[in-house]
């Protein structure tokens, strides 16, 4: 495993290089290196949730991401972070994750989640959850049982959902899921260095 760190948006997390029983390497490429969220690509027409740094290996279809939005109160509709239940954490990040220009209905239908629960780390909450979507975005997957599985955490700061994903297609799952279980259970947010850029300042700058 290796670490990547974003001082930009304050979190870390530790991503599969080489998986040595299976003498296979990643081939990763940075497709979005580390930007503040002002500027950073939104992942649905309305921009709530834009994604900040992704990496991903085109050949083995695996792909790790992670986002910044602010909570949806359709789903979370308490202040207090303590009183979200996982699920409807997972619901709130699935609904406004859909590049597609449909309902928040038609969003939810494309995915299911299979696991949420909430973990604290030094006192603050984490929630993990692991879904799928069926909807596979790549060419090759004409099986309409081939799917994307994912693994994801969120975690809150100055009112702002931080979450990471990593995912893979629903085949390859067996080999790659254990990898990424690890990667999605070491996101951290950082205590903020000089160089951190909270999502809420200066949101008319894209540069």
């Amino acid at each position: 495993m290796a670490l990547q760190v974003d001082d930009i948006n304050a979190y870390s997390f530790l991503y599969p290089v080489q998986l040595p029983s299976k003498k296979f390497t990643f081939k990763w490429v940075e497709s979005r290196k580390p930007e503040r969220y002002s500027s950073a690509a939104p992942l649905s027409p309305d921009a709530r949730q834009r994604i900040v740094s992704e990496r991903v290996d085109m050949i083995d279809n695996v792909v790790i991401s992670v986002s910044i939005g602010p909570p949806n109160s359709r789903f979370l509709k308490s202040k207090d972070k303590n009183t979200w239940n996982a699920k409807d954490v997972a619901d709130a990040l699935l609904s406004d994750k859909s590049s597609l220009r449909i309902t928040t209905g038609q969003r939810m239908a494309e995915s299911s989640v299979l696991d949420a629960h909430r973990t604290d780390v030094d006192g603050e909450p984490y929630w993990y959850y692991e879904y799928i979507i069926r909807k596979s975005p790549t060419k090759s997957a004409q099986d309409t049982n081939l799917y994307r599985q994912y693994l994801a955490s969120t975690a809150e700061r100055d009112g702002y959902l931080y979450s990471l994903s990593a995912s893979t297609l629903s085949k390859q799952w067996n080999v790659m899921g254990p990898y990424l279980k690890k990667t999605v259970e070491s996101f951290r947010l950082l205590p903020p260095t000089e160089n951190y850029v909270p999502p809420y300042k200066d949101p008319w700058r894209f540069w």
